[in-house]
């Protein structure tokens, strides 16, 4: 199959054997699990079935089936098959339209609420029950979503896709939703996957992790990489008690800039720009394990559905498996400002979308020119009437206006950290390399003005002024803004070479921002806390857990320290001091 077709996107596939990166970002990170574990190819995975006679492949939504179908057909070309599409088990299209209905939020082109169907729920239990163990003289393999569902006697396979190329897949109009029997426009489906099959599939598959055998991940359709279950558990069990690095992917958008672009060598240069990168955000990112140079990709939610408690600690009561802190980049360098947006409050994100918890961000200045800025809060005096009726002005005549007369803008310097709770009016400036620390939830921005401009595929990216207002606080206003809303640094703790520095957040964030400055070593206590950490100055750091594993992350690489590893050792590399950031939960 031609991936052109498959996929559509400027970014690189990822290759099953990435070249070794020394001394720089990376963006095909993988965690070492000793040699022996990852292949490649069907004929292997084929090979394992030289005694089965009853097999469920299972998987994401996304996968490949029929060319899955077609490589196992040719390589065991000597023994019939009868193959169980679970496709053909499932509810109409229709009747599944009308399930799912209420949780697409009507006409609204963005949002939804979160699905609480279960995957059974899609199927007619008189088909499954027609499959229930068959009798055959042939290999029977039932294949698709919810093909675990089968309580067969046999093997489970699982098939993975990355968030990522689900979405490369959709825009090429080379997959559906579940349930649906026709691809939709890529912003439709999007909505559907994040609402309504993300949800059904996830809890799917935190059901069947501990009996899945075999985990495939098909991204390269024909050069799909494999692994056991048990070494894939093994796999998140070592990852959950160490260091390690998600797998970031990068996006370019209306507003985006060139500081990625020109610095992380590994990209596609052939493109206009890069907005997003999500380093960390626990719905979207995958991890990749590594072994023999051959990588295999799973989603990041497994580890949380092996072992949440290991990875979270004390916050694993409060979040469950969900992993409440993201990192991810705003590119404006040489862009253009991001839109005047706000983010809902914490009753209303549950009511409407179905949130455990709100977008509670803050903006860390990673680098910048000196002409950069951040728009926060409002002037003084603004009232509700009056910033409303200017935006429906705006948004009716399709005329610009001057935004400051109602939102402050402030300098923007290396290191600066703005705060923005719920309900804060707020924009990035042009020329900002943006560090988002935030909460997980990621896609609740309403854009209330944008510059009158348009989206990368020409239309007008939505505007949300009805739901801004809604969510806003007027009183983040004046002097206010400055005080509350900008954090002030401090010196928390001296020690030998450096200073840990307090970046105290707002008193509405539920997770807190550190900074270690220094030169040489410091031993950080991890009080059963999992920490996110980046180097944000200088050329690397080297981290040793209580395990005695050394692992080394580059200048604006994203790390995770599960809470089960404990107290960690961090150690700058190069001739210059280096500061690492570093977020996790607050205690108190």
């Amino acid at each position: 199959m031609d991936t052109k077709v498959l996929r559509k996107t400027t970014q690189h596939l990822m290759p099953a054997s990435p070249e070794k990166q020394q001394g720089k970002y990376d963006i095909y990170p993988g965690f070492e699990i000793g040699s022996g574990k990852i292949f490649r190819g069907y004929s292997g995975l084929a090979a394992q079935l030289k005694d089965v006679q009853f097999l469920r492949i299972d998987g994401f939504i996304g996968v490949q089936w029929e060319l899955m179908q077609q490589q196992l057909t040719q390589i065991l070309g000597d023994r019939q098959i009868q193959w169980l599409d679970l496709c053909d088990a499932m509810k109409s299209p229709a009747e599944i339209s009308e399930m799912v209905a209420p949780y697409l939020g009507g006409d609204d082109p963005i949002f939804g609420k979160r699905c609480l169907l279960n995957i059974q729920e899609f199927f007619e239990t008189e088909k499954l029950n027609a499959w229930a163990q068959p009798v055959s003289e042939d290999l029977v393999i039932a294949f698709g979503c919810g093909a675990a569902l089968l309580n067969w006697e046999g093997p489970l396979w699982y098939a993975d896709v990355p968030k990522n190329e689900l979405q490369f897949r959709s825009r090429a109009a080379a997959v559906t939703n579940f349930g649906n029997d026709v691809a939709e426009a890529p912003k439709p489906m999007y909505k559907r996957y994040y609402f309504v099959d993300w949800p059904v599939l996830n809890a799917h598959k935190q059901a069947i992790l501990s009996k899945i055998d075999i985990v495939v991940d098909e991204q390269r359709p024909e050069d799909i990489s494999w692994m056991s279950g048990a070494d894939l558990r093994e796999g998140l069990n070592a990852m959950s008690r160490t260091a390690f690095r998600p797998r970031p992917w990068f996006e370019p958008g209306a507003w985006g800039g060139q500081w990625m672009k020109e610095r992380f060598k590994q990209l596609n240069e052939d493109v206009p720009n890069y907005a997003w990168s999500f380093e960390l955000i626990y719905p979207e990112n995958g991890i990749c394990f590594a072994s023999d140079n051959t990588l295999l990709e799973v989603s990041f939610d497994c580890l949380m559905f092996n072992d949440a408690k290991a990875i979270l600690g004390d916050a694993e009561e409060r979040f469950g498996v969900e992993f409440p802190i993201r990192f991810d980049y705003l590119d404006t360098f040489d862009g253009g400002n991001l839109s005047v947006q706000c983010h809902p409050r914490p009753e209303y994100i549950k009511e409407h979308f179905g949130e455990n918890f709100t977008q509670d961000e803050t903006y860390y200045i990673l680098d910048c020119e000196d002409d950069a800025e951040v728009y926060l809060g409002f002037q003084e005096g603004v009232t509700p009437e009056a910033f409303e009726s200017k935006l429906k002005w705006s948004q009716e005549e399709a005329t610009d206006f001057d935004i400051t007369e109602y939102v402050q803008n402030f300098p923007a310097k290396k290191h600066d950290l703005f705060l923005i709770p719920n309900g804060t009016i707020h924009a990035s400036g042009t020329n900002n390399m943006v560090l988002e620390i935030s909460a997980t939830p990621y896609i609740f921005t309403f854009k209330m003005y944008d510059w009158m401009r348009v989206d990368l595929d020409g239309k007008p990216r939505p505007i949300n002024i009805d739901r801004g207002m809604e969510n806003l606080y007027f009183d983040r206003q004046g002097d206010k803004v400055e005080k509350e809303l900008i954090s002030k640094p401090y010196v928390k703790e001296s020690f030998d070479g450096g200073v840990l520095m307090h970046l105290p957040t707002h008193e509405k964030h539920f997770y807190d921002i550190f900074r270690y400055d220094f030169q040489g070593q410091v031993i950080v206590p991890a009080n059963n806390q999992a920490h996110l950490l980046m180097v944000v100055e200088g050329e690397a750091v080297e981290v040793t857990t209580a395990d005695g594993k050394k692992q080394v992350f580059q200048y604006a690489e994203t790390f995770v320290l599960p809470a089960a590893a404990g107290g960690y050792e961090l150690k700058s590399l190069g001739d210059q001091p280096i500061k690492v950031i570093q977020s996790y939960v607050r205690t108190n």
